[in-house]
C-alpha cells in the first residue's frame, strides 16, 4: 500500500496495483480498477515516485527472501 493525500490533506492507503488510470485535471484523479474514482492532492510524478519505490521494496523482499 501506499499513502496518498486527500485534496483536504488528509492521508489514506492505496494498493497501487489497483490503479487503472489517472488524469491530472488539474487535480489528479485515479480510476481504480473497480471502476471508483479517487481525487488526490499528490502530482503525479509523486505518485510515480511513490509506486517505483513500493515496488522496488517488493523485489527487494522478495529477494532476502531467496
Amino acid at each position: 500500500m501506499i499513502e496518498v493525500s486527500r485534496l483536504d490533506g488528509s492521508a489514506f492507503w492505496i494498493n497501487p496495483h489497483m490503479i487503472e488510470s489517472m488524469v491530472a485535471n488539474p487535480d489528479l484523479t485515479l480510476t481504480m480498477m473497480s471502476g471508483k474514482k479517487i481525487v488526490i492532492k499528490d502530482t503525479p510524478s509523486e505518485l510515480i515516485e511513490k509506486i517505483i519505490a513500493y515496488r522496488k521494496k517488493i523485489v527487494e523482499n522478495a529477494q532476502e527472501v531467496l
